[in-house]
């Protein structure tokens, strides 16, 4: 049997030695209703988004109490075209429900853009593949496991 996207999670974090604390809970469905359940500020959630970008699917990820500026990710991302994937198209990326998806692109095969934004909180918190399993880890412990592409996008 296949690991799940939390186990595959918690095993890099541990393989590579990173700290992180996991927090089970009553499944959550919106940024704030996680913060609410998580006890922490809206900013530090790490917003995963599945766009496709031009011809290609990418991660995007940003912090929860901001909205994705297309014009900055087009500009970053160098293309025309952008729109959010269609829960179909989720589902068929990563094998996850909208709203449960880490901001791991890497799992996925996916590109990962990370707004430097995120950073302003020292450490993350996200859905790890399950509306009721959130990681807590630092923010630059994530940028050095997944090496995502640091640009303005909110």
């Amino acid at each position: 049997m296949s690991a799940t996207v939390f186990e595959r999670i918690q095993e890099r974090l541990t393989q590579q030695g990173v700290p992180f604390t996991v927090l089970r809970h009553e499944a959550v469905f919106t940024s704030e209703q996680a913060a609410a359940v998580r006890g922490t500020p809206l900013g530090s959630g790490a917003k995963a988004l599945i766009v496709k970008a031009g011809e290609n699917f990418v991660l995007l990820v940003i912090p929860a109490d901001r909205k994705l500026d297309s014009r900055k990710a087009k500009t970053a991302l160098g293309i025309r075209e952008l729109r959010f994937a269609t829960k179909d198209e989720v589902l068929e990326k990563t094998g996850l429900q909208p709203g449960s998806i880490p901001p791991f692109g890497s799992l996925f095969g996916l590109p990962a853009h990370c707004d430097p934004a995120l950073g302003e909180h020292a450490s993350i918190n996200f859905n790890a593949g399950d509306h009721c399993i959130s990681v807590q880890m630092s923010y630059t412990d994530y940028v050095s496991v997944e090496q995502p592409t640091l640009t303005a996008l909110s």
